[in-house]
């Protein structure tokens, strides 16, 4: 079982899959950042200071005592926070795409760059080059072969 565990874990697509997961765990906190610390306050400076954060629809009110404890708290629907996860969500579909894409777009290069440099052999060689088989070569010999003999007997 340990064995079966070791080939498992140590197998390329693994390893690849969990520097991955870490480099999209650290991805994901810049854009949160850029969201938190850049985006939105450009977006509640332009809603007249509005924080996306605090936009809530309050379900029940929080219940206090005298003293000012909290009895039960506010049930609401936090749907500014959800704006602002949905705006994370953008810019790291955007990202994702571009990066993929810029990749795709340098892989067709190399390719066509490889392709280019690359010499073709005998079975990638132009139509009007190719050489005949040996049968066509027999047939042809046996045709001469046969019209000698028809000459030589006239």
């Amino acid at each position: 079982m340990f064995k079966e565990f070791k080939e498992f874990a140590l197998k390329g697509n693994v390893i690849d899959m969990a520097v991955g997961v870490v480099i999209g765990g650290a991805f994901g906190k810049i854009v949160t950042s850029v969201v938190n610390d850049l985006i939105m306050p450009v977006f509640g400076f332009l809603t007249a200071g509005m924080d996306f954060k605090s936009l809530k629809m309050v379900l029940s009110p929080a219940e206090l005592d005298a003293a000012g404890t909290v009895i039960r708290p506010e049930a609401a629907i936090l749907y500014g926070n959800f704006i602002q996860n949905v705006v994370d969500f953008l810019i790291i579909a955007v990202s994702i795409f571009l990066a993929v894409k810029m990749l795709n777009k340098a892989k067709n290069a190399a390719e066509k760059a490889a392709a280019k440099n690359a010499v073709p052999s005998q079975e990638e060689g132009p139509a009007e080059e190719k050489q005949p088989t040996e049968l066509e070569i027999l047939a042809e010999i046996r045709d001469l072969l046969a019209d000698g003999k028809d000459t030589l007997q006239n």
